[in-house]
């Protein structure tokens, strides 16, 4: 099994609401960011895919909020590619505070599809970004 991608961030004021805590909304905004670096980690950056006339777009996503980030808290966020298709990919994705025993904070499956740039439809991945892609997928 392939360990999966992960980055790391810090929690400020930006991201929590009123009483310090994150805002459920950026938790999808740091899985975007773990999924995006590790596309570019891979060589496939937008720049890339643009390049093909291509774009990711997320088509379905599943989250389950399990525990509060806190303003200066420090995660781990994972991205790990459970299924490759045609034109989709399934990440395995979760947030957990960093420390000693991470603590998990949110867990979800993002499905995002590969389409063309003009049409917004989906087409079927180039081969390369497809190998790429089954090579780390689990």
């Amino acid at each position: 099994m392939a360990t999966p991608f992960t980055i790391k961030l810090r929690v400020y004021i930006e991201d929590t609401d009123a009483g310090g805590i994150v805002y459920y909304v950026n938790y999808l905004k740091f899985m975007e960011r773990a999924r995006t670096d590790m596309l570019r980690g891979l060589g496939l950056g937008k720049a890339a895919l643009f390049a093909d006339q291509l774009m990711f777009v997320v088509t379905g996503l599943e989250c389950d909020y399990v525990a509060s980030a806190v303003l200066d808290d420090e995660l781990v966020v994972s991205a790990d590619v459970k299924r490759v298709g045609r034109s989709l990919v399934v990440f395995e994705q979760t947030i957990k505070r960093a420390g000693a025993g991470p603590e998990m904070l949110c867990r979800g499956e993002t499905k995002v599809a590969c389409v063309s740039r003009d049409t917004r439809k989906p087409v079927a991945m180039p081969k390369a970004l497809r190998e790429k892609l089954l090579a780390i997928s689990n």
